[in-house]
């Protein structure tokens, strides 16, 4: 691959983790080799190995950010009450269901091709679904939820089968099923 003027401006190893951003979530991680990303991202291998020393290594980092991600939208939502909070964060989901290129939850995709919990791919993922529960948990106690974990716990489920019915389903009816779910897990909030 022959690089282009606006590639050159970019550092390698961003190159290298939007290539395969973009290949793990178009193809899966396994099925995408390291010499097409490096081929893709227009690095030399030894340049790959600079910034990754491993394919693992470069998945970890893929969904780090894919974490950070997540974390900065909820960090820049506006301030609001905590149902109306939880019903933005669990929106995020209908908005990236309509994408065109919408394949299912990236760390739920990961976490199928990495089947060992200790592996460092799912200790990412762990991390990732610790956050999310905590934040989901935080906000069931302020809004006076009397099982906030419980709650919090039924939230992640409920948007585990959210992602994967955007993608199986109807992505359509997932802003309406949001609704309702809370509603019913929510509601005195």
């Amino acid at each position: 691959m022959q690089k282009t003027a606006d590639m050159i401006d970019v550092p390698p190893a961003r190159r290298l983790l939007d290539t395969a951003g973009r290949l793990f979530y178009a193809e899966g991680i396994h099925a995408v080799g390291i010499d097409r990303i490096i081929a893709e991202a227009g690095v030399a291998k030894a340049t790959f190995y600079k910034h990754f020393p491993s394919k693992d290594d470069l998945v970890v980092a893929h969904i780090e950010e894919q974490d950070r991600q997540g974390r900065a939208y909820v960090a820049a939502l506006p301030p609001r009450p905590p149902r109306e909070m939880i019903a933005a964060i669990l929106g995020r989901i209908g908005n990236a269901a309509t994408d065109a290129d919408y394949r299912g939850c990236v760390f739920l995709n990961a976490a199928a091709e990495y089947p060992d919990p200790a592996s460092p791919v799912r200790r990412a993922i762990d991390a990732r679904r610790t956050w999310y529960h905590d934040s989901l948990q935080k906000l069931c106690t302020a809004s006076g939820d009397p099982s906030p974990a419980m709650t919090a716990g039924l939230l992640v489920a409920l948007s585990d089968g959210l992602l994967e019915g955007a993608y199986l389903d109807d992505p359509a009816a997932i802003p309406a099923l949001i609704e309702d779910a809370i509603a019913r897990l929510l509601p005195n909030a």
